[in-house]
Formats: C-alpha cells, sequence, structure tokens
C-alpha cells in the first residue's frame, strides 16, 4: 500500500540567485540510482523537499536513507539520475557552507579528541567564508556552559549537542542528521529535539533519519518512508496512520469465542488473553455493529488506531511471495 501526500510547507528566504529561492526546494531527487557493485541501493529515487521542513526519513536497515544522505552531502554521486541541492549541485552546495550535517559515528563521540569544545568550534567556523557568527551558534545549540570542557570529558547527550554546534557553524540552510539521538536517554532526546524545534523555526530545513518511531510521529512535519532504494510512503504521521493502519478494537468478554470474534465483518486479527479481547479491524464501525447484531457479550469497550509504529511495519513488510532482504 502507497500513502501519496506531499507537504505543501513554507518557504523562507533562501539566498537570492539560486533556484531553490526561486522554486523552494532545499533538495530534490529524480530518478536517482546508486549502486555499490551488485548491491543497488537507490532504486529510481523521487523526493522533493521544501525549504524549512522538517522530514523524517524512516525505513529498515539497508533501506537506502544512509545513502540518500551521502549523496546529498556530495560524498557518493549516483550513477543515474539527478540531484539539486539549494538550486545547485551537492558538492557545491556543501562548499558554500549551506548544507550541515551530523553523520553516524559509531562507537566514538565523533569529536576531536584532546581539545576545548570552545576551541573546536572556533577552528570549525575559520573553514567556512561566512559562518554564523560563533555567539549564535553556541545559543542555538546550548552549549554556553561546555565551551570550557575538554570534548573526551562530555557526556553522550552533551557530546551530541557539540556535534550539533559544529554541524551548522558553516550557518546552513539544509541540516541533515542521521540517528541524531542514538545512545541517548530520554531527557537528553528531549532537550535535543527542544533545540532542533527551535533551530527550525528560523526557516531552516531538517531532515533526519531515526529508528525512534515516536520521535518521527511527534517532530516531524512529514514523513518519508523509504524501502529498497525507494519512497514508499511520504505525508504527515497522522495521514500515513491513517492510510495503512486498522483500528484497535478493545473489550472484555467473559467466555471470549475466538473463531467467532475472527468471523465478525472487518476483522483482521484476534487476541484473547482470558477476558480480555483486541480485535484489529479494517473498518471498527462494522465490527462493532456485527458485535452487537450476534448478541456477543463485551463490556468497556474501547475503540484507538494504530500507531506509526504498525503502519511502518505495514509499509515496509515484504509483499506476499518474495523473500526479505538479509
Amino acid at each position: 500500500m502507497r500513502a501519496r501526500a506531499v507537504s505543501a510547507g513554507a518557504e523562507p528566504p533562501g539566498r537570492p540567485g539560486t533556484t531553490a529561492w526561486r522554486d523552494g526546494a532545499a533538495f530534490s531527487f529524480e530518478e536517482v540510482r546508486h549502486r555499490y557493485g551488485a548491491h543497488l541501493a537507490i532504486d529510481g529515487l523521487c523526493l522533493s523537499v521544501s525549504q524549512g521542513e522538517m522530514v523524517a526519513l524512516l525505513g529498515p536497515n539497508g533501506a537506502g536513507k544512509s545513502t540518500a544522505m551521502s549523496v546529498l552531502l556530495g560524498l557518493a554521486r549516483p550513477q543515474e539520475g539527478t540531484v539539486t541541492v539549494l538550486g545547485t549541485s551537492p558538492r557545491r552546495a556543501v562548499a558554500d557552507g549551506r548544507v550541515g550535517a551530523m553523520l553516524q559515528t559509531g562507537t566514538g563521540t565523533g569529536l576531536p579528541s584532546g581539545v576545548r569544545v570552545e576551541a573546536a568550534l572556533r577552528l570549525v567556523g575559520r573553514l567556512y567564508r561566512s559562518p554564523a557568527p560563533f555567539e549564535a551558534t553556541v545559543a542555538r545549540a546550548g552549549i554556553e556552559g561546555l565551551l570550557g570542557r575538554w570534548t573526551h570529558q562530555l557526556s553522550g547527550g552533551q557530546a551530541q549537542r557539540v556535534r550539533f554546534a559544529l554541524a551548522i557553524a558553516g550557518d546552513p540552510e539544509l541540516v541533515l542528521l542521521d540517528e541524531p539521538t542514538a545512545a541517548m536517554d530520554v531527557q537528553s532526546r528531549r532537550a535535543f529535539w527542544t533545540m532542533i524545534r527551535q533551530f527550525g523555526t528560523e526557516g531552516r530545513t531538517v531532515v533526519f533519519a531515526t529508528h525512534h518511531l515516536q520521535e518521527a510521529d511527534q517532530i516531524a512535519s512529514r514523513v518519508v518512508v523509504v524501502n529498497h532504494g525507494r519512497v514508499v510512503a511520504d505525508g504527515a504521521g497522522a495521514s500515513l496512520k491513517a492510510a495503512v493502519a486498522s483500528r484497535r478494537v478493545h473489550f472484555t468478554c467473559p467466555v471470549p469465542d475466538q473463531a467467532r470474534l475472527d468471523a465478525l465483518e472487518g476483522v483482521t486479527d484476534v487476541t484473547v488473553a482470558g477476558t480480555s479481547v483486541v480485535l484489529r479491524s479494517m473498518d471498527a464501525d462494522a465490527t462493532i455493529a456485527a458485535l452487537v447484531r450476534g448478541k456477543v457479550a463485551f463490556r468497556h469497550l474501547e475503540v484507538g488506531s494504530g500507531g506509526l509504529e504498525e503502519a511502518f511495519v505495514r509499509l515496509t513488510e515484504p509483499a506476499p511471495g518474495t523473500e526479505a532482504d538479509a
């Protein structure tokens, strides 16, 4: 099943003279394909993101998310198709300081060791022709109290804030975040996303890949699901859930008859635990009407929608008769 509902997005100011400034596109992929040997990592990817959008990029491991980010940063050149970033080539946009990124770091912090935070940030700022003012970067990342700390003495959440400061030192219009809250505790994640939201209100475009589906649902204005190198769903989290997720009908029943419940109209799955019954239904109204007609003795009826996790599974599960990629 494929959901398609591209967000309009606001059109904040860009840099005059660029195509992106005129048409509002932060970046676009047009029929892009990229291979690593025999492996097709991106397969005909078509995607356009407007300036000022906050976009979550979801997909199982190996879906092509990291490759897409590498292409946007000019680290990989696709064999087919066209990629435009802020009206120019990815490498030109990065060289001009218009794109910032936080990529996965493996087991380390991704920060230079043996230096103080302030020295690292000032050094990175000098790499750009038109960096953001030092004080503005510090405030945006919320690292005022960390400037005198050694980089190897930072906690996981503190290190991510400093990495974000380094990513935005060039005053970028587009920021790419690959699993930015990995290994963070709940409090650190909340603080991080508060910072990102504030940054986004300045008209910046933020694209983040994450495995925390709740983050995508709560933070992003648009969710793009990628699988096998292609976009399989694109829209607001609520629209994706409504498009693919079944309804959850929960009630209690003195003596549940699973076979009878499974035969009710609209029901796709039945779970019974003692007197507790959960029905998955593609038409909750029809299912409840069938419960009443069948004189099923139920109490404490609750109806809810499936979450983004369920939608994600439905969108990325292998089609019948095929095998999932290893």
